[in-house]
């Protein structure tokens, strides 16, 4: 089992790395703003569940596909870069205003949301990798079984990204309310959500395993 000392390094390290602005928060942030806080926790519950698959395959030697067979990993960040394009495209060409779902209405769009997360999460190859590069780190040959601790660094991983991003839907999705209470500015959430959604799309596809 992971002794104390290891469990305070990860999270020191996941700290710093959860608290620093990433394609995940950009994403978690932009839906929050346009869409509200429900929105912004659903795609963030969606972003860890992911994780937790992520951390699975690490532990099952699964993600090490990716280093032995490239191929295999253009095919699924390619998959990623077109799925993350076609959600642009579904921002953008809407005409009317984004706005947080009514409390009747608001069951499908925040399964929708979490679906868009876990996929958006899943197809990310370089999350897998970036998995595949830090649990080794912390975890111990003699502290029992493999896959217990590397799902117990990923449960870290995912509470410190809950605290951070957290915060970060609270006050964003108060500044997006603003907006969508106003009156001209009211569509630019949506705008913002589809040059979210091409950006991650264009790095995913561009930057290779850099």
């Amino acid at each position: 089992m992971l002794d104390f000392h290891t469990v305070v390094l990860f999270s020191l390290a996941c700290l710093a790395l959860t608290a620093t602005p990433g394609p995940d928060m950009l994403l978690i942030a932009s839906r929050s703003i346009a869409q509200g806080r429900y929105a912004g926790f659903a795609t963030l519950a969606g972003i860890q569940v992911g994780t937790y698959c992520h951390a699975l395959a690490a532990a099952l030697g699964l993600s090490e596909l990716f280093l032995l067979v490239p191929l295999a990993y253009d095919v699924v960040r390619y998959v990623g870069a077109v799925y993350l394009m076609f959600l642009a495209w579904q921002a953008f060409r809407s005409n009317s205003p984004l706005a947080p779902a009514s409390c009747e209405s608001q069951q499908r769009p925040v399964l929708v949301m979490f679906r868009q997360g876990l996929f958006t999460n899943l197809l990310n190859p370089k999350m897998a990798l970036f998995v595949l590069a830090l649990f080794p780190q912390f975890v111990r040959t003699d502290g029992g079984a493999i896959a217990l601790q590397v799902m117990i660094l990923a449960t870290v991983l995912n509470a410190i990204g809950l605290a951070v991003n957290g915060l970060v839907i609270v006050v964003v999705s108060r500044i997006g309310a603003s907006f969508i209470k106003g009156g001209g500015l009211r569509r630019w959430p949506r705008y913002l959500l589809g040059t979210v959604f091409a950006s991650l799309a264009l790095r995913l596809a561009f930057e290779g395993k850099r």
